[in-house]
């Protein structure tokens, strides 16, 4: 007997077009070159006068990884203890909420772990030793320390993007208020980075389109190893109208 086609997977071709669409956009940027000119607004040939601003290092840097850090331990623990949306959330999404928001700051931290790109506070423009160069130029560096591409801090924030997808197929307008807090969150911190000097935007936009993409993705493994576990429910009979002797 065949499956009906489960409404998740439905919605993957309004998905996929919103995906493409995207990275449509942060081509756009990457090819417009409009990285330079912004990082200017915030700093010049002295450095950028927020590097070591107490606020940003203290409450927009460290401050909201540790809160990140923290919204991650509560809501493992509400994999077995839940509260709140998590309890009208199947175990096995409250699951996938969490350990995709945890690949995603993982993928990040390895990408950056790995990348010969430099920040913005390390090239000549801005008062160091290093040169701009495209992070597509592949092997090629930059003279500057590297490892910033893409943007960390900024995941913090984008990684909860995976409660969009646990959520929207039981819970559509919690997960469209959640995603939007998730972009929020992972701009502003992406944006406090940019005003320290630490990154570029182009460095935020592909942490945001790839943190989305790899919930997606996860979102897809998911639904569909759950469809395969929902045994397919019989056509209906056709009623029978009995007629009297």
């Amino acid at each position: 007997m065949v499956k009906p086609v489960s409404p998740s997977l439905q919605s993957t071709p309004q998905l996929l077009s919103w995906t493409v669409v995207a990275l449509g956009c942060v081509l756009a940027w990457d090819m417009s070159g409009l990285d330079l000119p912004m990082a200017h607004w915030f700093g010049n040939d002295q450095g950028f006068a927020l590097q070591h601003n107490w606020f940003m290092v203290t409450i927009a840097h460290d401050g909201a990884r540790k809160l990140a850090w923290a919204l991650v331990l509560g809501l493992s623990l509400g994999i077995w203890w839940p509260v709140g949306l998590l309890r009208r959330l199947p175990y096995a999404r409250r699951v996938q909420l969490v350990a995709v928001a945890m690949l995603g700051l993982a993928v990040m931290t390895v990408m950056k772990r790995i990348s010969i790109t430099s920040c913005p506070w390390d090239l000549s423009d801005f008062g160091g030793i290093g040169h701009l160069v495209s992070h597509w130029a592949w092997g090629v560096a930059d003279g500057g320390g590297g490892h910033c591409f893409p943007a960390g801090h900024a995941s913090a924030g984008f990684a909860f993007i995976s409660g969009y997808f646990a959520l929207r197929h039981t819970q559509p307008r919690a997960a469209r208020c959640w995603l939007a807090a998730a972009l929020l969150a992972g701009f502003a911190l992406g944006l406090a980075q940019q005003m320290r000097g630490a990154h570029f935007m182009s460095h935020t936009l592909w942490t945001a389109w790839l943190c989305w993409s790899c919930s997606w993705l996860c979102d897809l493994l998911v639904t569909r190893h759950l469809a395969r576990q929902t045994p397919a429910r019989p056509p209906a009979e056709p009623d029978t109208l009995l007629s009297a002797d």
